[in-house]
C-alpha cells in the first residue's frame, strides 16, 4: 500500500489508461518477485523519490506539471501486468472490453437455470424452517466466496489469475492445485453442458407435444433425436469466438431465466392447491434413511449455487489498470446479478413447497406444474414457458463450455505457438458438442444427480475459496479474519463429503432419481 502523504498524492493527475497485458510465460503461473524489505519501508528510494513536491518547490510551474505528470505515468506503469503473448489467442482472454453490464449478464446466465426448479424438493424433506435456513445460509455463504474470487483476481501485483485452475495453484501450489481444483471444475463445465442438452432436448420435446397437440404427426421424433436437434443448435452458437462475443447471448439467457423462473411460481401459486397436500417433511422407513434424505436435500440446495467456477474468467475480460481495477466493475455487476438470482430462487423454491408440499414430484416445480394443471392452464401460456426454458439452456451451454473451449485452444496453442484458426476452432467445438451428446445418451441419468453434484462440486463455491484467502491474503493468525476463513473453509469440505455420501446412498437405496420435465405416472 502506497504510505505517502495524502497531499501528494492529490497532486498527481489522471493518467491514461491501459490495457491489462499478462505475465511472460506460456502457462501464465509465474508471480512477480515479492518486494524486499526496504521497498516495503516508507523511506525506500524509488525511481519517483525525486520527484517530490518538496523537491520541486524550486521549479518553475510548467516543469513541475511535466515532471508531476511523468510521476503519475511511471507509478502506472509500474503496476501494469506483463504480456503473455498466448492469452491474446484464447477464448476466455482474447478480448478485454469488458465491464460491468457484461458481467452481470454473465453472472446471471451461470447463476440461474434449471438447478433452481429442484429446489421445492429439497424443502419436500427438510420442511418450511430449515429449508428457508439452509438457502438463506447457503445464499450468503456463497455471497461472501464469490467475493473473496473477485478480491483475488489481482491479488498479487503484476499478475491476473484468469482462471480459476490458476488461483488454486497459486494458492495450494502448482500439482496439489491441480488436483483439487481441476475435476470439480471440470465436471461443473463439461458435466453441465451435458445435462443441458438433456433437460434442453426432452424440454423440446414437451414444447412440441403442447404446441400441435392431436395435430401429431404418427412418428414423432423420439427424444434422443431431440438431444441431437438440441445439440446441433448448441454447435451453432458456440462458433462465436470468445467469451466477449457471447454476451447478447447472456443477456438472453439472464432475461429468459427470469421469466420462466417468475411464470413457474406464479402459474403454480395462482391454481388450486392439490387436496391431500402436508407440509411435514417427507417420513422414510427408519431414522438412517431419514439422515441421508436430509443431506442430499442439502446437496440440492447447495447444486443451486453454481457459477463460482466462471467468475475469474469472466472477470478476465475486463481492462484493468492501477487507478482502475477490474474488480470494481466485476463487483458491480455481480451484486446486479446475485439480487436477482435471489428473486428467482427464494420465490419458486418457497412458492413450489406451497403449492404442492410433500406431493412435488422428483423432477422440481415445473414437473410439478406440468403433470398437476397441464389441463387447467392455458396452452400457449404453458408452452411459452417451456421455449423460455430452451432459450435459456442454449445460452447457458455457451458459457459453461467457453473454459472447455479455452482449454483445448491452450493446448492447441502451446504445442504449436500459433492462434487457431477459423477451422480449428470450429473443430474442437463441433467434437466437443457431440462428445457432450454422446455422453448423456450413454449416460441419461447424469441429469439425475442434483443431489450428487452438490456435493461434488461444493468445494468450488464454499470450500476452496476461504482457503485460498487465508494462503495468498496471509491474515494475521489467529485473528478473527484467520479463524472465520479456516472454519468456514473446513465445514465446505466436510459438507462435501456429507452431500455426497447422501447423494450416492438416495440414489442406491431410495431410487430417487431427479429426471427433469418429466410428468409424474
Amino acid at each position: 500500500m502506497d504510505e505517502r502523504p495524502e497531499t501528494e498524492l492529490i497532486s498527481i493527475p489522471a493518467t491514461p489508461r491501459a490495457s491489462t497485458p499478462e505475465i511472460l510465460t506460456p502457462s501464465g503461473q509465474r508471480s512477480p518477485r515479492p518486494p524486499s524489505k526496504e521497498a516495503k519501508s516508507s523511506n525506500a528510494w524509488t525511481p519517483t523519490s525525486f520527484i517530490s513536491p518538496r523537491f520541486l518547490s524550486p521549479i518553475g510551474t510548467p516543469m513541475k506539471r511535466v515532471l508531476i505528470n511523468m510521476k503519475g505515468y511511471l507509478e502506472e506503469v509500474g503496476h501494469l501486468t506483463k504480456l503473455n503473448p498466448q492469452d491474446a489467442w484464447l477464448p476466455i482472454t482474447e478480448s478485454r472490453n469488458g465491464n460491468a453490464h457484461y458481467a452481470a449478464f454473465h453472472n446471471l446466465n451461470a447463476g440461474v437455470g434449471f438447478q433452481a426448479l429442484v429446489l421445492p424438493v429439497a424443502f419436500a424433506f427438510l420442511g418450511w424452517s430449515w429449508g428457508i435456513l439452509s438457502l438463506t445460509i447457503a445464499y450468503f455463504w456463497q455471497l461472501y466466496t464469490l467475493w473473496i474470487l473477485v478480491q483475488l483476481h489481482e491479488a498479487v501485483p503484476g499478475k491476473r489469475y484468469n482462471r480459476y485452475v490458476e488461483l488454486a495453484q497459486a494458492a495450494f501450489g502448482e500439482r496439489l492445485g491441480v488436483w483439487l481444483a481441476l475435476f470439480p471444475t471440470v465436471y461443473l463445465s463439461a458435466g453441465t453442458a451435458t445435462a443441458l442438452i438433456l433437460i434442453g432436448g426432452e424440454t423440446m420435446k414437451l414444447f412440441f407435444q403442447i404446441v400441435c397437440g392431436p395435430l401429431c404427426t404418427s412418428n414423432p421424433l423420439t427424444t434422443v433425436e431431440w438431444y441431437l436437434v438440441f445439440t446441433s443448435l448448441c454447435i451453432v452458437l458456440s462458433q462465436l469466438p470468445n467469451l466477449n462475443s457471447i454476451a447478447g447471448l447472456s443477456l438472453i439467457g439472464a432475461i429468459t431465466a427470469i421469466t420462466y423462473s417468475t411464470m413457474v411460481w406464479v402459474l403454480s401459486i395462482s391454481q388450486q392447491r392439490p387436496p391431500s397436500i402436508s407440509y411435514e417433511p417427507l417420513a422414510l422407513p427408519s431414522f438412517t434413511s431419514s439422515v441421508f434424505q436430509v443431506l442430499n436435500a442439502l446437496g440440492i440446495v447447495a447444486f443451486a449455487f453454481r457459477g463460482h467456477n466462471l467468475v475469474l474468467e469472466i472477470q478476465a475480460t475486463m481492462p484493468s489498470t492501477f487507478k482502475h481495477p477490474a474488480h470494481i466493475p466485476m463487483w458491480k455487476g455481480a451484486k446486479v446479478a446475485y439480487f436477482f438470482i435471489a428473486m428467482c430462487l427464494f420465490p419458486i423454491a418457497i412458492g413450489g413447497f406451497w403449492a404442492y408440499g410433500n406431493l412435488m414430484p422428483s423432477g422440481g416445480i415445473l414437473n410439478a406444474l406440468y403433470g398437476f394443471h397441464s389441463h387447467d392452464i392455458p396452452r400457449g401460456l404453458l408452452a411459452l414457458t417451456f421455449l423460455l426454458v430452451v432459450f435459456n439452456c442454449l445460452s447457458s451451454f455457451q458459457i459453461y463450455s467457453m473454459p472447455v473451449f479455452d482449454s483445448f485452444e491452450a493446448g492447441y496453442t502451446s504445442r504449436t505457438n500459433r492462434p487457431c484458426s477459423i477451422w480449428v476452432r470450429s473443430g474442437f467445438r463441433v467434437f466437443y458438442g457431440f462428445i457432450s451428446f454422446f455422453i448423456g445418451v450413454a449416460l441419461p441419468f447424469l441429469s439425475s444427480l442434483a443431489g450428487l453434484l452438490g456435493g461434488l462440486t461444493l468445494p468450488v463455491t464454499f470450500a476452496y475459496p476461504c482457503f485460498m484467502w487465508v494462503l495468498i491474503k496471509r491474515p494475521s493468525k489467529y485473528s478473527f479474519n484467520w479463524y472465520f476463513n479456516w472454519i468456514l473453509g473446513w465445514l465446505g469440505v466436510a459438507f462435501s463429503l456429507a452431500f455426497s455420501i447422501g447423494g450416492v446412498w438416495s440414489m442406491v437405496n431410495s431410487g430417487l432419481k431427479l429426471k427433469f420435465f418429466k410428468p409424474p405416472n
